[in-house]
């Protein structure tokens, strides 16, 4: 069976890799094309892709996984249609490839050019949402990439729906080869383990989901990797922060999608704030379920006014919860938070609320992590937000890529040099 599988994740990336020279090459318009024609067919085969997902949600629930984590799986007519607006808005993008960087004439004659291009094959391995399924597609595509894609389990049925409407997209536009995406056809553990020693074929592996996917992946692959492990998340309200938006601000990070890595799952409030700010925002996270867990000094003001919370243990403060549930802790100073951040956070996404602009610009120059927020949700650290259209993942590396990963950084470069008969002396 290993062999099997072996034989079938090698088949996959040879012919990417051969799909790969084609999109390479392929024309802006032959591209935006297939984006436009899979658009169309996502809500075409719309009820298709409900009667898959509805069978991956009953498996999901049957396998106890909790609320969050189903939100994370579901699909419904809205979010259908805004997956196929996605696709849209992906065409209207410019196209990186061919785009020069940099041009310059040396001495002796020599034109050089720097110039964006396809990294090659990318491989993306990812648990839950099925949006990812499209957006790792259409991203890839655009930016002149073949794509291997590896959904997980939860998701199996609705991933072989989209992809089979992915390759008929594609296939009916003429300059897009039929394997620019393809899907693993399975959740075994084994054919992961053979993609991921596939480096003389694939060039960059995209891992998306939970903590130990990602480390997993990170440990056992032999082709480089794009990641992000985990998102814990900070909201810092600064003592002149506006109290009302902040309320909104930690609200909104909490409790949007709490299931997400760029939801809040840390609150800072400056001591200067508690007494009136903590019972404010505690009171109205609490109404949207929001369990608390808390430090000595917020859960002492909490005890007095009666407002259910718990008290806060040590891995808490470093916890990517995916629930919800928020940590929150009490800080002395705007310079307090950022020491604490840069030691607790994951290096995703944090904010500061605060109507000091000093503070904010201390904050956001010191605090080290990929996006840093003045008086903004972390929830906005998202490629489609960054007007990418849509986004592959999201890294916390410093190499190569960091923040969102849009159509730019799937793009590696290489340079081009003109020549009129020189030779080295």
């Amino acid at each position: 069976m290993t062999t099997h599988l072996t034989d079938l994740v090698t088949s996959i990336a040879q012919r990417a890799r051969t799909a790969s020279f084609s999109l390479a090459v392929a024309s802006t318009a032959s591209k935006n094309s297939a984006l436009d024609a899979l658009s169309e067919l996502i809500i075409r085969d719309s009820d298709k892709i409900l009667e898959a997902n509805q069978k991956d949600l009953a498996g999901a629930k049957e396998a106890g996984l909790s609320m969050a984590q189903i939100d994370r799986l579901t699909l419904n007519p809205v979010r259908i249609s805004k997956l196929a607006q996605s696709v849209k808005d992906v065409a209207l993008l410019p196209d990186p490839v061919g785009e020069v960087l940099e041009k310059w004439n040396q001495p002796n004659g020599l034109l050089f050019k720097k110039v964006r291009v396809p990294i090659g094959v990318i491989a993306v391995i990812f648990e839950s949402r099925p949006n990812v399924t499209i957006d790792c597609a259409v991203l890839c595509l655009k930016s002149g990439n073949a794509a291997i894609l590896r959904g997980g389990k939860e998701i199996f049925n609705t991933n072989l729906v989209l992809a089979d409407i992915i390759t008929e997209a594609f296939k009916s536009v003429s300059g897009i080869p039929a394997d620019a995406v393809q899907l693993i056809p399975t959740s075994d553990r084994a054919a992961l383990n053979a993609l991921l020693k596939l480096n003389t074929l694939i060039h960059c592996v995209i891992p998306r989901g939970g903590e130990s996917l990602i480390r997993f992946v990170t440990e056992n692959s032999t082709i480089p990797v794009i990641k992000h492990y985990n998102g814990v998340c900070f909201v810092y309200c600064d003592k002149t922060a506006d109290m009302k938006m902040a309320q909104a601000i930690v609200i909104n990070a909490k409790t949007h999608r709490p299931g997400v890595c760029n939801a809040a799952e840390q609150l800072l409030i400056h001591k200067d704030i508690l007494e009136q700010f903590l019972p404010q925002v505690a009171a109205a996270l609490v109404d949207k379920s929001v369990e608390l867990r808390c430090d000595k000094s917020c859960a002492t003001v909490l005890s007095k006014l009666g407002i259910k919370h718990s008290l806060a243990q040590l891995a808490d403060y470093t916890t990517e919860f995916l629930d919800l549930t928020l940590a929150v802790r009490v800080v002395d100073s705007t310079s307090e938070a950022i020491k604490i951040i840069n030691r607790d956070s994951s290096g995703h996404t944090e904010t500061i609320v605060t109507s000091s602009e000093a503070d904010a610009r201390l904050f956001q120059s010191c605090v080290d992590s990929a996006v840093v927020l003045w008086n903004a949700s972390t929830r906005f650290n998202d490629g489609f937000e960054f007007g990418y259209g849509a986004e592959i993942g999201i890294s916390t590396d410093r190499l190569h890529a960091r923040g969102p990963v849009g159509l730019r950084e799937l793009c590696s470069h290489k340079f081009i040099i003109d020549g009129q008969g020189q030779v080295r002396s």
